[in-house]
C-alpha cells in the first residue's frame, strides 16, 4: 500500500477547466456584444468574470484563449478541458496496466469519469453529486472511520469527510488519481487532511486492516464483469472482520430494476448473510444495499 502524494494547494488554486456548460455561456455573452461575462472556471463551484474582446477571452491570471478554443470546447459534449498557458488540454488519460481509458466528462453538476466510455456515476435522472448523497444518506450517519473501498473521483470520500472522524479511501490505478488532480470537485482527495488515499486493491488492502476498525464501510465497486473478486464472499469476510459491532456497510449495485441488476443484488444479499451480516436491506434510492453487523 503506498500513500499517494498531494497536489501543493497553489496548483489547486491556479487550475482552470472548462467544458461546454461554461464554455457556452461566454459565446452567449459575445453574442450579446458584452464586455465581460461571470463564468465558471472550476466546471460550477465558483464564478468569475472573464473579460471579452474581439479575438480571445481574458481570463482573471492573464491567461487568454481565442474564440476557436472556446468554440471546440463547446462542441465536444463530453470532455473538460484543462486550460495551461493559454491552450486547452482534453482531461484523459490511458492506463496501460489495466488497458482502460479514462476521461472526465462534464454534467451539468460535478463531472463524471468515463470508463472506457462508461460512465461510472448514474447520470440519468440525476447527476454524481446528487448520486454520491444518495449512498451517504443510505448508510448514514456517517461518523467514526470510514472506509471507501473504491476512490474514483473521490467524491464519497469528500462527502463522507464532512462528518466521519476519518476517511481512508482505495484507488486501484494510479492513472485515476491522475484524473482526481485535474478535477476541481475531486480536490479535497488532496487538501483535506481527515482523508488519507492509498494504493491498490481493496480485496488485497482489506486484509491489512485490524478487526473492527470502521464503524461505516463505503463500498461502490465497478460493475461485476469489471471487478468480480469485489463481489466475492471472501471479500465480504473481510469486510464484515473490519466492520465495528453493529457498524453498517453501503454497498452500491446497480438497477435492481433492469435484469442483470436484480441478479447481481440477489447473489449479493445471499453472499453477504453467508458473510455474517445479521440484516441486509435493500436501498432502491442509491441503487444498492446497506448491511448490519
Amino acid at each position: 500500500m503506498n500513500l499517494t502524494t498531494a497536489v501543493t494547494p497553489s496548483k489547486i488554486r491556479d487550475m482552470n477547466v472548462l467544458s461546454c456548460f461554461q464554455a457556452e455561456v461566454v459565446l452567449q455573452a459575445r453574442r450579446q456584444s458584452a464586455e465581460t461575462a461571470v463564468v465558471s472556471l472550476d466546471l460550477g463551484l465558483t464564478e468569475t468574470a472573464v473579460s471579452l474582446a474581439p479575438t480571445h477571452i481574458l481570463l482573471p491570471d492573464g491567461q487568454t484563449l481565442a474564440w476557436e478554443q472556446i468554440e471546440e470546447i463547446t462542441a465536444n459534449e463530453l470532455a473538460c478541458y484543462l486550460i495551461a498557458d493559454s491552450a486547452i488540454e482534453k482531461i484523459q488519460l490511458f492506463s496501460e496496466p489495466l488497458n482502460r481509458f479514462y476521461s472526465l466528462m462534464p454534467t451539468a453538476s460535478a463531472p463524471t469519469m468515463l470508463i472506457s466510455g462508461i460512465p461510472m456515476h448514474r447520470i440519468k435522472g440525476t447527476n454524481p453529486h446528487r448520486d454520491t448523497l444518495s449512498k451517504i444518506k443510505a448508510a448514514a450517519p456517517i461518523a467514526g472511520e470510514v472506509l471507501d473501498t473504491t476512490m474514483g473521483l473521490g467524491y464519497t470520500a469528500i462527502e463522507a469527510a464532512k462528518t466521519a472522524d476519518h476517511v481512508i479511501t482505495i484507488e486501484l490505478d494510479p492513472t485515476v488519481t491522475e484524473i482526481c488532480r485535474r478535477n476541481p470537485w475531486s480536490q479535497g482527495l488532496f487538501d483535506n487532511p481527515q482523508i488519507t488515499r492509498l494504493i491498490g486493491d481493496a480485496y488485497d488492502v482489506a486484509e491489512a486492516f485490524e478487526d473492527g476498525r470502521f464503524t461505516r464501510i463505503l463500498h461502490d465497486p465497478p460493475m461485476f464483469s469489471l471487478a468480480g473478486h469485489l463481489y466475492a464472499a471472501e471479500f465480504y469476510e473481510q469486510l464484515y472482520r473490519i466492520l465495528t459491532p453493529k457498524g453498517r456497510l453501503f454497498h452500491y449495485i446497480g438497477n435492481p430494476k433492469s435484469k442483470s441488476g436484480a441478479g447481481v443484488t440477489r447473489g449479493v444479499v445471499r453472499r453477504l448473510q453467508e458473510a455474517g451480516f445479521r440484516r441486509v436491506k435493500p436501498n432502491p434510492q442509491s441503487f444498492g444495499v446497506v448491511a448490519y453487523k
